[in-house]
Order: structure tokens, then C-alpha cells, then sequence
């Protein structure tokens, strides 16, 4: 798969805190957000730190809260949408792409309407709920000839990079293991617990870092895999979706992963490579900020490098990639197929835990 380098995400934070357009170009991608929950607070404060990412429009059912961000960001009040008029972004020329901010089973609906409109779509992980909504979102934005960039932020993250260009140079040598964890206690109430509008449990939320990493790492895909589920803390959130997800996944290569993610316990995500010549360590590996890589080769000196990044960094890095590839009309490095191999690979692995 497309991987960018670690020089591609210091270049574009670097740019991004300068003020720099890619290749100094004259104009900035306007970005309509969709949904002003808290994912997407992470794109607003990205957008003060970029001149050539900026937010042109907002879409929420929260008119009130939509006006208080509106006057923040400069956003014309004729340009705050809610989802009934949504489609009428078609008609406003200062959007040039949106940001799908929404619970998970909605990301389909608002992206096909976005590209419907003409607009490209920067649309949150994970893709969708199913692998015909993921395939779905591709066809339209292709057939509206628009971009569909899907918000994998670690292939932007230094750290993670990094970890990327040692294990590719052969500095670990044969990669024989890979280990990852993520999770956390989630609160009752939240949307995430309900499977209409979530798809599934922790796997769907936070565990699908740990399986797209294992992507990333190894460069291949699996063509193995066995899940098991558990529901531990009978205190009613896991009514609808799993509480506890545990998975192993075989690799062409042979390199074999072992991965968990929960809803009832924290588990601040990591992972850990095994080579021949030596382990990689990244602590908070998909966190916003702070990722701590740690690496012992056989023969070198000891790795230890954190990522200069803080948050809400990551997010321009997201943004000025798909301005960058709507500018020079290239592919994004996290297409909609991105997302569709984890849809897809979700799907199979809840499958053979026994979901129905």
C-alpha cells in the first residue's frame, strides 16, 4: 500500500506552522465540517495553525452551536447547513471538500451527497458500518470524478513512519511478531455503544488502529485470521456490541500478530515489533500526541525518539494532504480502498468470533 515518509509528515508540519501552501500555490482548499462534535474540534483548532486549509462552512443540527462556531472561524452565517438542506452545499463555491465528522453508519449517506454536490470528502475512520456502504462511498465519489480520503492520521505520524522506514530498510531484520493493544473504558450513554449507529464495539472504534497498523508495519495483507469476543461487565453498555475483542492474523510473509481492543478497561495503545536483529516499541502509538518509539538492533546504538508533534497537529497533516492532492490531482495515500481492506477485514474476523 501507498505509505508516506516521515520527511513527507515533518515537511507538511513544518509548512503547516510556517504558513506555507504546497509549492507555494495561490489559493486554499475550503472545507465545509460536517458534524461539530469532538472529533471535529480536533479539525477546527488544526485549521488555525494552516493558511491554505481553512473551514468555509459547517453542517449540524445544532443551530445554535453552529452560529458560536461560525463567529470563531470567520464562517458566513449563510454558509451553516443543517442536514435536512445539506445538498445545497452544491451551490456554495468557498467549499471545496468536506469533513465527515458523524457517527460511523452515517459516513456513507454524507459522503455520497458530498460528492453528489462536487465536493471532495475527508471522511473520519472508520470508513463506514459495511463493506456495500464502503464500496458504495467509492463509486459515487469515483463517478462524481472527487477524491475520498479516509482519516488514517498514523500514516502521516512521524513516530509511525519511522517505525515504518526501520523495519522496510531491514534494520529488524525477518519480522517474525507484532503485538497491539488498544482501548479504554468507555461511559454509558455514549453513541460508539450502539451497533445502528457504531457497527460494533471497541473493534470498530479503536481496535481498527492496532489491525491497520499490523497493515502498515508488515506492508502485506493478511490472509488468516480468528477472533474471539467477550462481555465481562454485565452493567448494561454492552447490550448491542462486544465489550472485549481479541484477534491473530497470519501474514503472506509469515509474520503473525496478536491483537486486543476493549471497551471495559484502559489499554493506551502500543505495539510491539519482533525482528531477527531486534524489537520495536511505540508507546501511545495512536494517541494525538506523544508517541514514543523505542528500538533494539543488534549491533546499534539504543532508538529512543519522540514524536515532535502535539495535538491538534495531526489533523492539518490529514487536511493539507488531500489540498495537496486536489492541487496536483493525485491520489490520496488513504483512499477509499484503504478503508475498505480494514471494512472488509473487520467484517471477517467479527465473523469468525461468531457475530451474527
Amino acid at each position: 500500500m501507498p505509505f508516506p515518509t516521515r520527511r513527507d509528515a515533518l515537511r507538511l508540519a513544518a509548512a503547516s506552522a510556517a504558513g506555507i501552501a504546497f509549492g507555494q500555490e495561490p489559493r486554499t482548499i475550503g472545507y465545509c465540517i460536517v458534524g461539530i462534535g469532538r472529533i471535529a474540534a480536533h479539525y477546527l483548532a488544526g485549521m488555525k495553525t494552516s493558511q491554505y486549509s481553512r473551514v468555509t462552512a459547517l453542517v449540524s443540527g445544532h443551530r445554535d452551536k453552529a452560529e458560536k462556531t461560525a463567529a470563531e472561524f470567520g464562517v458566513p452565517v449563510g454558509s451553516i447547513y443543517n442536514y435536512e438542506n445539506y445538498d445545497a452545499i452544491a451551490g456554495n463555491k468557498a467549499i471545496d471538500a468536506v469533513i465527515v465528522c458523524l457517527p460511523n453508519s452515517m459516513h456513507p449517506e454524507y459522503t455520497i451527497r458530498a460528492a453528489q454536490a462536487g465536493k471532495h470528502v475527508l471522511c473520519e475512520k472508520p470508513m463506514c458500518t459495511t463493506v456495500a456502504d464502503a464500496e458504495a462511498m467509492i463509486a459515487a465519489c469515483r463517478k462524481a470524478n472527487r477524491k475520498l480520503m479516509i482519516a488514517y492520521r498514523c500514516h502521516f505520524e512521524p513516530m509511525n513512519l519511522r517505525g515504518v522506514q526501520l523495519i522496510r530498510e531491514g534494520r529488524l531484520g525477518a519480522i517474525h511478531a507484532i503485538e497491539s493493544i488498544n482501548g479504554f473504558n468507555i461511559k454509558p450513554g455514549e453513541w460508539r455503544i450502539n451497533r445502528i449507529l457504531g457497527g460494533g464495539g471497541p473493534m470498530m472504534d479503536v481496535g481498527i488502529y492496532s489491525l491497520n497498523a499490523c497493515r502498515y508495519l508488515t506492508g502485506e495483507e493478511p490472509v488468516e485470521w480468528k477472533g474471539e469476543m467477550s462481555t465481562i461487565d454485565r452493567d448494561g453498555r454492552f447490550a448491542e456490541v462486544e465489550e472485549n475483542m481479541s484477534w491473530t492474523m497470519k501474514f503472506p510473509s509469515g509474520v503473525l500478530t496478536s491483537c486486543q481492543t476493549s471497551y471495559g478497561v484502559s489499554m493506551p495503545g502500543w505495539y510491539r515489533v519482533r525482528g531477527t536483529k531486534g524489537t520495536l516499541e511505540m508507546a501511545t502509538a495512536f494517541t494525538y500526541q506523544g508517541q514514543h518509539l523505542t528500538a533494539k538492533i543488534a549491533g546499534e546504538p539504543a532508538i529512543d525518539e519522540t514524536s515532535p508533534l502535539r495535538d491538534p497537529a495531526h489533523f492539518p497533516l490529514e487536511m493539507d494532504h488531500l489540498a495537496e492532492c486536489i492541487f496536483r490531482n493525485q491520489e490520496p495515500k488513504t483512499p477509499g480502498e484503504e478503508g475498505l481492506r480494514d471494512m472488509r477485514l473487520m467484517m471477517d474476523i467479527y465473523r469468525s468470533a461468531g457475530r451474527a
